[in-house]
């Protein structure tokens, strides 16, 4: 039986300032996705895909790169990742976040 948890979409990395950016979560097939939190151990996506809980999926960022992930839960909105916490992983967040917080957008004209 799948995981379901309710995420609190007020809380977390989502905030006025920091936009959704579009990445691609590549499981069974490539699925678009919005990164709504991010950090060196796992991140929330808004997306359509529900690949199964403990699968192996590849989460793809137009700036910060592609970094392997495990299916950790899934929500009414999105799935929930988990990385493993490594150099790389904390890379990968601190460039999705920075990323997401110095481009201009249409909110921002």
């Amino acid at each position: 039986m799948a995981a379901r948890r309710r995420f609190n979409t007020e809380s977390g990395m989502a905030t006025r300032w920091r936009r959704r950016r579009m990445c691609v979560l590549v499981c069974e097939r490539p699925f678009p996705a919005s990164l709504r939190d991010v950090s060196a151990n796992g991140a929330f996506l808004e997306t359509n895909a529900r690949p199964d809980i403990g699968g192996r999926v590849e989460l793809l960022h137009p700036d910060a790169g592609q970094i392997a992930a495990a299916v950790r839960a899934h929500g009414l909105d999105g799935i929930e990742l988990s990385f493993d916490g490594s150099a790389p992983a904390a890379a990968f967040a601190l460039t999705a976040i920075v990323t997401d917080m110095s481009r201009a957008g249409p909110m921002d004209l």
